[in-house]
């Protein structure tokens, strides 16, 4: 028998903590936390996201967000997720934890015209969302940065893998917030994987599969 990898090693890892800290009992869409977060993480893996990705995917709660208040470690306490899931995959974690929604989600994709293209903006709208950086601002430190095109990635596809598990699995949801996920994803579209995006229109463009 093969010895597992070290994305194994990890996700075992990380599952033994997620189970350690009540993940496994905290009420979620779907059932509980840690089953979300299995989902996403195997929609990750449908998707062909790379190893540390896919472990943030399992991951991404552990900080809270800007959707889900409760969080399993304190962002004092980051070192000790590192050592679990490595510092590529926690980096990304606490990218997607530390994300203020309303601040940064309008110029995430603002230096990328095929989003505006997506959108359906026109030639003077393509040539104003690319001459503004993208700003994102960290809600637990008030930083405002541009972040890379990478980050931005994995932020964008890691957003679509939850929210997409949210619209899948609840019917009210689906029809409340809907239209507007499949708005932003829109925008976000240049960010996203092809399989991605396939899927946001699958599912925020009419019934779940």
């Amino acid at each position: 028998m093969p010895a597992p990898t070290q994305a194994e090693h990890r996700e075992a890892r990380a599952l033994a903590l997620l189970r350690e800290l009540g993940a496994g009992q905290l009420d979620h869409p779907g059932g509980t936390l840690l089953a979300h977060l299995e989902r996403v993480h195997a929609r990750l893996g449908v998707w062909g996201a790379r190893p540390d990705l896919r472990l943030a995917g399992l991951c991404h709660a552990f900080y809270g967000t800007d959707g889900f208040a409760t969080a399993l470690l304190p962002v004092g306490r980051r070192a000790e997720l590192a050592a679990v899931i490595g510092a590529g995959a926690e980096e990304i974690v606490y990218f997607y934890a530390s994300c203020d929604r309303a601040a940064s989600y309008p110029t995430l994709a603002a230096d990328d015209p095929a989003g505006a293209d997506a959108a359906g903006a026109d030639a003077a709208d393509n040539e104003a969302v690319s001459s503004v950086a993208p700003a994102f601002r960290d809600r637990f430190t008030g930083h405002v940065h541009s972040p890379d095109r990478q980050s931005r990635r994995d932020f964008a596809e890691l957003s679509a893998a939850n929210e997409l598990d949210l619209a899948r699995i609840d019917p009210a949801f689906r029809a409340a917030h809907g239209p507007g996920l499949l708005s932003l994803f829109t925008r976000l579209r240049g960010l996203l994987t092809e399989p991605a995006w396939r899927d946001c229109q699958a599912v925020l463009g009419g019934a779940a599969p």
